[in-house]
């Protein structure tokens, strides 16, 4: 039932804080604008909670919720002052290529929650400390830690991500569903959003529902990973989505500059990622089109602005700037304009056309960041590009700063993945994400190509309008088909696969012992550790990995007697103790045996479950 709350009011968040679109003109589509309502207020919440935050505000659900509403009723009532239909009617009149789309976001949905609960943990090591992270904010309510634990991805680490899930945990008690329950959707969400905005960018529902069935299915556009990148990349393109509707409305440009303002507070790579991809798109227009583009300018300036004054000041004034530097894992004295990733190499042919070789086609790729786009879909998007860059002299057509935003777009993500080979880097294999949804774009505008190419060539050679037709639904079914065997197969191997639960577990017997404890004990039971706090935590355990109280007992505990142990356990609450490999690992294998032994001779503490990878006890 907590579960079903939780997925209600992401909804009526979303939804709620999404209506300030209703300032602008708004598209007239009424899927796309209810939708789109909900990608921005996805931005827009968070946002909501730096400010919160700063003030010292509790970032409280019931806030969200109580501002949600009432911005759904402030546009209610505008809508009744005006006479106008309520929300703007439900005039649903749904296309083909919409349908599409939404097939496209189901589909992505069923295979990344499918994937990520195909295993009862969490995986690799970013979701455990996600999960510290989580549970910090639900409990505490705030982003600042104020001097305790140090959070891998909190304080001074962008937030909107881990704030987002935070407050998300608060209406349910379980932080390894909430975690791969939301990431699976903000992530799927994603595919529907890009529609919209390449709808926009593009000018062609066709050619946008082209590349979200290429996005779809590209290996390297993102997994089911727990990480902050999935959700800046969701809202790249609601942050593009509201930039190109300044076109249409100036009064956009205020929207986009909150949605800007989360995007560049939610990771630290992919943010910056998102301000280069901006000032080139940036820099594109105004070149094609000859004019300063005032409003977007505007826009980013005051992304910019806010992301200072509601974060990055108060981390630079409470932490220092070296400090601050180190806690979005950027070390003292190195150099920005060089910074790799844990997953660098240089890449050949094969990895883009996903070969078995590459380990793609075979389900053996990366899971945080695969690599890949497929043997028929990355030609098509070279052959894509080949046109645009053919077409050079259209883009003395304002109109067209699209194709030129396309070619600068690609070149750049395409450098970025190969960037390993050379000194100006920024986590290369981390650039395989961004270089899949500028491919989409390019292979939609090769699609589109052949596609009236063969129309044309069939009704010369036919003679018949209807025979034509045929023959174009003909080649894009082909070209279907081929993009899901070589590229979607590969990318749904990946995301159903049994995935690793992290480097530091020392054997699958402890992982099965926290697998029993989630599957067994009441959820948040209080179970205390002499190591590993994030292992508790991600499995639905309660322990205040940041209280100074415990922390401090955790460095202190091993080696007091087991008489103590029980005292200040007992004391302090705990239901239960888990000794484990971590644990072994972290103050030896003999050390730990007497301490094991300790423990039984005191008679105060009784076995639960046992194996050869932890023993948990209830005190």
């Amino acid at each position: 039932m907590a579960s079903a709350l939780s997925i209600i009011l992401f909804f009526v968040y979303c939804y709620g804080f999404g209506s300030i679109a209703r300032l602008a003109k708004e598209s007239e589509d009424f899927l796309e604008r209810h939708i789109m309502r909900i990608g921005i207020g996805l931005a827009a919440m968070p946002a909501f909670g730096l400010l919160l935050n700063l003030l010292h505000i509790p970032l409280d659900w019931r806030i969200f919720l109580l501002f949600s509403i009432a911005l759904i009723a402030f546009s209610i009532y505008i809508d009744l002052k005006n006479k106008k239909p309520v929300l703007g009617g439900l005039q649903v009149r749904l296309n083909l290529y919409t349908i599409i789309a939404l097939v496209l976001l189901a589909a992505t949905f069923y295979m990344y929650l499918s994937g990520s609960f195909a295993y009862p943990y969490l995986e690799d090591d970013d979701p455990w400390s996600h999960s510290i992270g989580t549970s910090f904010i639900a409990q505490e309510k705030t982003l600042f830690s104020g001097g305790g634990i140090k959070f891998h991805y909190l304080d001074p680490y962008p937030p909107t991500y881990e704030m987002t899930m935070g407050i998300l945990h608060q209406t349910n008690d379980s932080v390894y569903w909430n975690l791969k329950f939301f990431n699976s959707l903000i992530i799927s969400l994603g595919i529907i959003f890009f529609f919209y905005f390449a709808k926009e960018f593009m000018k062609s529902s066709r050619k946008a529902a082209f590349a979200a069935f290429a996005l779809f299915a590209v290996p390297a556009y993102l997994s089911h990973f727990i990480w902050a990148l999935g959700f800046t990349m969701t809202l790249y393109f609601v942050s593009f989505y509201a930039a190109e509707r300044i076109r249409e409305d100036n009064k956009w440009w205020s929207i986009a500059a909150i949605v800007i303002l989360t995007t560049i507070t939610s990771s630290p790579t992919h943010s910056t990622y998102f301000g280069l991809f901006f000032l080139l798109y940036f820099f594109t227009r105004t070149a094609v089109e000859r004019r300063f583009l005032k409003y977007e300018f505007m826009a980013g300036a005051l992304a910019v602005f806010l992301a200072f004054a509601l974060w990055w000041a108060p981390m630079i004034y409470t932490h220092g700037l070296a400090e601050t530097m180190r806690g979005v894992h950027i070390q003292s004295g190195a150099n920005v304009l060089s910074l790799g990733g844990t997953g660098d190499r240089p890449y050949a042919l094969q990895d883009f056309l996903c070969s078995p070789k590459s380990g793609c086609y075979n389900g053996s790729n990366m899971i945080n960041n695969p690599v890949g786009i497929g043997i028929f879909l990355f030609p098509l998007a070279v052959f894509g590009l080949i046109l645009l860059i053919s077409g050079y002299k259209s883009f003395f057509n304002k109109e067209n700063y699209n194709k030129a935003v396309m070619i600068i777009w690609f070149l750049f993500a395409f450098y970025a993945v190969n960037a390993v080979r050379f000194k100006i880097k920024l986590s290369p294999f981390r650039a395989w994400m961004l270089l899949a949804f500028v491919t989409a774009l390019a292979a939609a505008e090769a699609f589109d190509y052949i596609r009236a190419f063969v129309k044309s060539a069939a009704k010369a050679f036919t003679k018949n309008e209807n025979i034509a037709k045929i023959f174009s639904y003909g080649i894009i079914l082909l070209l279907a088909f081929a993009i899901y065997q070589t590229s979607f197969i590969p990318k749904y191997k990946v995301n159903t696969a049994q995935w690793s639960p992290g480097g530091f577990w020392t054997s699958g017997e402890e992982v099965g012992a926290y697998v029993w404890m989630r599957e067994n004990l009441p959820k948040q039971s209080n179970v205390f550790t002499f190591d590993n706090f994030g292992a508790l935590i991600g499995m639905d355990m309660e322990a205040c990995a940041w209280c100074d109280e415990i922390s401090s007992y955790r460095a202190i505990g091993f080696n007091q007697s087991a008489e103590e142990n029980h005292a200040w356990l007992k004391e302090n609450g705990f239901q239960y103790l888990i000794i484990d490999g971590q644990t072994a690992k972290k103050f030896g294998t003999e050390n730990t045996n007497n301490k094991l032994n300790d423990i039984a001779e005191s008679g105060l503490f009784s076995p639960v479950t046992q194996n050869n990878g932890a023993v948990i006890l209830k005190v």
